[in-house]
């Protein structure tokens, strides 16, 4: 979800059912009001510091994560006391009495999760995808890439890239690009799951005129 500390504005996030389990870069959304974070990898509720400079939050889905333990009482009364500016809580409406009663029950986060090689396995087998080079041959991220990129353009139906153009970047440009890249197609693939027809429609409209353009752009450097 590193995508996040590149969109300042984005006021709703969707990242259910993702193995995410480190929130650090939620920090950055600003505006975020609802975010939806069920069925993940978040081992701590320490991660909760991270959504604590979060002003205009008011929606929370943490729900059937390894944090909430056991006990929902206190899971509730944790994640109350720490964003006492929610609304709703795992789509159950927060109640006055509770937020009092979370500052008796609930247990106060000062500081972030400590990041371990073990504990943190998101990162390590995502950022090893995103970060490219660091995990990977070149070669097996640059194909990684054309893959999703092919991927998503089969969905669309649109015509694929192909290989042997695809391959023309530099070694460096591998190194550098292919990170940002894939992190824009993994968030661009994410959100096309929350789209309906009409809206698959616009970006299958807006892709077209894009690649056209870029096509264009190509014939005339030729």
């Amino acid at each position: 979800i590193s995508i996040c500390r590149d969109l300042p504005n984005v006021e709703v996030v969707t990242f259910s059912v993702n193995g995410i389990s480190d929130l650090e870069p939620l920090q950055q959304c600003q505006k975020l009001c609802e975010l939806y974070l069920r069925k993940n990898s978040i081992r701590s509720l320490e991660e909760l510091f991270h959504l604590k400079a979060l002003p205009r939050l008011r929606v929370l889905w943490l729900a059937e994560n390894p944090c909430c333990g056991p006990d929902p009482h206190h899971y509730r009364m944790t994640v109350l006391r720490n964003l006492p500016g929610l609304q709703r809580l795992d789509n159950q409406a927060v109640t006055e009495e509770e937020l009092s009663q979370a500052l008796v029950d609930g247990m106060e986060i000062t500081a972030p999760p400590a990041r371990g090689s073990v504990e943190n396995g998101w990162a390590e087998d995502t950022d090893s995808s995103a970060a490219g080079s660091m995990a990977e041959p070149e070669s097996q991220v640059l194909s990684f890439s054309l893959d999703k990129k092919n991927k998503m353009q089969e969905e669309l139906g649109m015509k694929t890239v192909p290989r042997d153009k695809y391959s023309s970047f530099s070694p460096r440009d591998t190194d550098c690009n292919c990170k940002k890249r894939n992190n824009v197609l993994n968030a661009i693939l994410l959100l096309m799951k929350e789209l309906d027809a009409e809206g698959l429609e616009i970006i299958q409209q807006t892709v077209v005129r894009r690649l056209q353009a870029l096509q264009k752009k190509d014939l005339q450097e030729e």
